[in-house]
């Protein structure tokens, strides 16, 4: 699950997320953030932006009840700092996360910054907003205030769809699954595009935006799955690929 973007999202879609992760209590193993949890995120010292303060709560009772957490950093959600370990207990990450999920070994990467030629000069803003010394003058600004700018300028970010349908981060993620002992499964977020498809010798797979359409990807020892979250509770399969190449289905 990725790019809920809670602070703009509807309430419908953030009451829908609660439900999925109480339901993540007694179905999941662990549980992944993509980033863009938050359209805006911040920890000051002695403040935190209200917004979504039930999802954290809801994050950390999954953590509470022995379920891991791993929180990709987003372009939204950067700055995460040590309050949400330490409220939260999840592991948060801005680099690209290598381990197994299951039986996969996977990569999970946001996806923002990725593309070489095109993303370049946002490489260089993304070095000056995350440095040190950014982050410490950013923090002396009041809440309210930051708060307004940082929403601001992420207008044109938040309301995007990748005008490519999420080609170019999937020709990002097709090289890295073509690598010798690479990931079996390229997991990205960010373009708000769902994708699940084989590419090179493995899986590549987006869940999109939750705050759009209520996605996310099931990793099964035997498949992947990409479902839509209703609000009686129950999941709906989209798509699904099977380890086993000749069985690998989709839903019309």
């Amino acid at each position: 699950m990725g790019d809920a973007h809670l602070g703009i999202a509807s309430p419908e879609s953030e009451r829908a997320l609660l439900a999925w992760l109480q339901h993540a209590r007694t179905t999941a193993k662990s549980v992944v953030i993509m980033g863009d949890l938050f359209d805006f995120w911040f920890a000051w010292k002695h403040a935190m932006p209200r917004h979504g303060y039930r999802v954290l709560a809801a994050i950390a009772e999954l953590t509470d009840a022995g379920i891991p957490v791993v929180w990709i950093g987003g372009n939204h959600d950067c700055w995460g700092g040590d309050a949400l370990h330490e409220e939260t207990g999840v592991h948060y990450t801005l680099r690209p996360w290598l381990g197994s999920i299951g039986s996969w070994r996977t990569e999970l990467t946001h996806g923002d910054g990725l593309r070489e030629k095109e993303d370049a000069p946002y490489r260089r803003l993304r070095s000056v907003m995350r440095h040190p010394v950014a982050i410490r003058v950013f923090s002396w600004l009041h809440p309210d205030w930051a708060s307004a700018v940082a929403k601001s300028s992420s207008k044109k970010s938040r309301h995007m769809h990748a005008r490519d349908g999420g080609q170019a981060l999937l020709t990002v993620g097709t090289a890295r699954l073509r690598e010798l002992n690479g990931p079996e499964v390229v997991v990205h977020g960010h373009t708000h595009v769902p994708r699940l498809e084989r590419a090179a010798y493995g899986i590549y797979a987006n869940a999109g935006a939750w705050y759009i359409d209520q996605q996310y990807l099931r990793l099964d020892d035997d498949r992947i799955t990409l479902l839509a979250w209703a609000p009686s509770g129950e999941s709906h399969v989209l798509a699904s690929i099977n380890r086993v190449a000749e069985q690998s289905s989709t839903s019309p």
